[in-house]
């Protein structure tokens, strides 16, 4: 079946869109004479989710003749959670199934592709620590703000942390590692345990890594447009099949010949599949650069902000408030910190329900510099490497897309594939999900994995 001619279209420039994009150009059958394949991206802007002053370009942080180079005709491309997650890769994430393949195909993709250099991967280790925050500059403990009254948060609430699943609630203290340096290991860290290590965790830059995905799909004969917002998926007469894919770009309606459709649109897949039980979350985070390379590190925390520490944003919260008023008692927050290759250190929060997904693309994503101003302080109050000594690169939100990952064929619409509802291991399976992917489309079936509980005809 894959010797017949196919346009194929993807929509959704993100990792998950532009990994099956990569793939499908891999796949033993694949013809660009033969198949046609198109990304189409509503984003036409990076800048979305970001404040003004944050750095545009990641790949200027790293060896400039190696990084991925950002191409101005892919403008868009990895604009919303693909390009401001923490590119966390493990095997001990989930789900099971496809963990195993995602995790091994990304060391694969690294050695074929310079993606040491390319999009900074790397093996590293991941701890759970415990700590106590140090009181940020203006704020004291026993003491009232000039012009703010001190509120109470119990110590036991709390902001929790993307991947605190994974946590382990016996955290139990023991021996530190010497390279674990820009940590306050004498006054802020009170525990300490390993959770992953370099045979069983690694990282990317995931901004760099999907630009990367998007070029080589595209030096295969991939087309990728961005700006381009997808309106309607069309039927074909009988309303068993897909037809054509109808999208606006420089407002003009353009209709797509489209024998396979993969909807890869992340949080913004319900807008295409009402039917599919993908959710979004906003999640914000910053980019720190620190005074010196730090060690290959990812920590999940557990911090307790004492009396008098400036008080995290609620949940649903929204607008920065005139003033940061201190805590009455300690609080717990759980950001979570990975050191990255490239001379910086990304910081994430917690979730919130404040803002609603902004009903087209990326480029709407507002950001509230409160959240990111928590992060900072909560970070620079266990590391001076993060705080004091540090410099914010960048203030960022995006949209976690949640409830999945559902990965396979639409039941009842022939040629129509969703791969969408990653949560935060969007970036560890984005590979295992693009080679599942191209297997569908172009051999009818998945080969290298069993989707299991990602089926969507378990939903739909």
């Amino acid at each position: 079946m894959s010797s017949t001619p196919r346009e194929i279209t993807i929509i959704g420039g993100g990792i998950i869109g532009c990994s099956t994009a990569y793939f499908l150009t891999r796949h033993p059958s694949y013809s660009p004479e033969t198949h046609r394949i198109t990304l189409l991206e509503a984003s036409s802007s990076n800048a979305g989710g970001r404040t003004p002053d944050s750095i545009t370009d990641p790949a200027t942080l790293a060896d400039p003749t190696t990084a991925s180079k950002k191409n101005p005709a892919h403008e868009g491309i990895a604009g919303g959670a693909s390009g401001k997650a923490g590119g966390l890769l493990a095997l001990w994430a989930f789900p099971s199934n496809i963990v195993p393949l995602s995790f091994r195909l990304h060391d694969e993709l690294a050695k074929e592709h310079g993606g040491d250099k390319r999009w900074g991967y790397r093996r590293c280790y991941a701890s759970q620590v415990e700590c106590r925050a140090r009181l940020p500059s203006g704020f004291e403990g026993t003491k009232k703000s000039a012009g703010a009254e001190p509120i109470s948060s119990g110590a036991e609430s709390g902001s929790k942390g993307l991947h605190k699943d994974h946590k382990d609630k016996t955290l139990r203290k023991l021996g530190v590692p010497e390279d674990l340096d820009w940590l306050d290991t004498e006054e802020a860290l009170s525990a300490y345990q390993g959770m992953g290590n370099p045979e069983n965790t690694a990282q990317v830059h995931p901004e760099l890594f999907t630009r990367s995905m998007a070029q080589l799909a595209e030096d295969r004969g991939v087309k990728i447009v961005t700006g381009a917002r997808v309106t309607n998926i069309n039927k074909t007469a009988d309303g068993k099949g897909v037809e054509s894919v109808t999208y606006v770009k420089d407002g003009k309606e353009e209709n797509l010949p489209t024998t396979d459709c993969v909807i890869a649109a992340g949080p913004w897949t319900r807008r295409l599949l009402p039917e599919i039980p993908v959710t979004a979350a906003r999640a914000h985070s910053v980019v720190i650069k620190t005074p010196r390379p730090v060690s290959a590190y990812a920590l999940f925390t557990e911090i307790r902000l004492p009396t008098g520490f400036p008080t995290p944003a609620a949940t649903n919260a929204r607008g920065t408030p005139a003033a940061p008023r201190p805590l009455r008692g300690p609080q717990i927050v759980e950001p979570e910190i990975y050191a990255r290759p490239d001379g910086t250190a990304y910081a994430c929060g917690p979730t919130d329900t404040a803002a609603e997904l902004p009903p087209t693309s990326s480029a709407d994503v507002e950001v509230d510099a409160a959240r990111c101003e928590d992060i900072v302080r909560q970070v620079g109050g266990i590391s001076d490497e993060l705080g004091r000594d540090g410099r914010v690169l960048a203030r960022q939100a995006c949209y976690l897309p949640q409830g999945g990952p559902w990965i396979g064929a639409v039941p009842g619409a022939k040629g129509l594939v969703v791969a969408a509802g990653h949560t935060c291991w969007g970036i560890q399976n984005a590979p295992a999900t693009g080679k599942l992917v191209s297997e569908i489309v172009l051999d009818g079936k998945a080969k290298s994995a069993k989707l299991g509980g990602c089926d969507p005809s378990l939903v739909l």
